[in-house]
């Protein structure tokens, strides 16, 4: 039996060729459509430059929470991933949130399941729980604050030292914040992919440069 993956990709292959082999102009059709749903595109940096180029506004994921926060538009079309898209449904209850990419989703917030986490609050009781906002919707629903990494710092530095906290879902934010505040805190062992291939690959160059200097 074929998968839900396989049927999706071999869908959108199709389409794709259907709307090419048809020699659609697709910019002014999505325009179109843009203008006819009163509809905003919003697209992480992370995407193909095509995307960017008929997305309303392009940014990290901190940014684009901000624009979905502010838009007047009805439909909001999410060019990123899972965590993303219902960021912007929660700050927008009323609207209609698309992300076009079912199977878009992110190792970080893949890294923290409900479940499991679920058990890991409940396993540390008198826990204040903080959560980077690169988080399912799930995670966040049991958290006590969610912070960005621009605020994590300050967010840290403002709760009483006796109280202990839990940070999710993403370590090496964690471990930022510990160094920066000297607090210690319960973390999470979740990552990205992304981001700790980047750091190794840097890491790897730098090392090289110092061994040849």
């Amino acid at each position: 039996m074929i998968s839900l993956k396989a049927r999706y990709c071999v869908y959108h292959a199709l389409a794709i060729s259907s709307l090419l082999s048809a020699n659609i102009d697709l910019f002014k059709e999505i325009e179109a459509l843009k203008q006819e749903l009163n509809a905003v595109i919003l697209a992480h940096y992370y995407q193909d430059p095509d995307i960017q180029d008929v997305a309303d506004y392009i940014g990290d994921s901190l940014g684009l929470s901000q624009q979905a926060a502010s838009t007047s538009a009805d439909v909001i079309v999410f060019a990123g991933v899972h965590f993303m898209a219902e960021t912007a449904k929660i700050l927008n209850p009323h609207k209609q949130v698309l992300l076009p990419d079912l199977m878009a989703g992110c190792s970080l917030a893949d890294s923290c399941p409900a479940d499991a986490f679920a058990a890991f609050k409940a396993a540390h009781p008198d826990h204040l729980v903080i959560s980077y906002i690169n988080c399912t919707a799930e995670i966040k629903a049991m958290s006590d604050i969610i912070c960005t990494s621009s605020n994590a710092v300050r967010i840290i530095q403002q709760i009483p030292a006796e109280q202990p906290i839990i940070f999710a879902p993403d370590q090496n934010l964690g471990r930022y914040v510990m160094q920066q505040t000297g607090r210690q805190l319960v973390l999470w062992q979740g990552s990205c992919i992304v981001h700790e291939t980047f750091f190794r690959e840097k890491a790897g160059a730098v090392a090289e440069s110092l061994s040849q200097s």
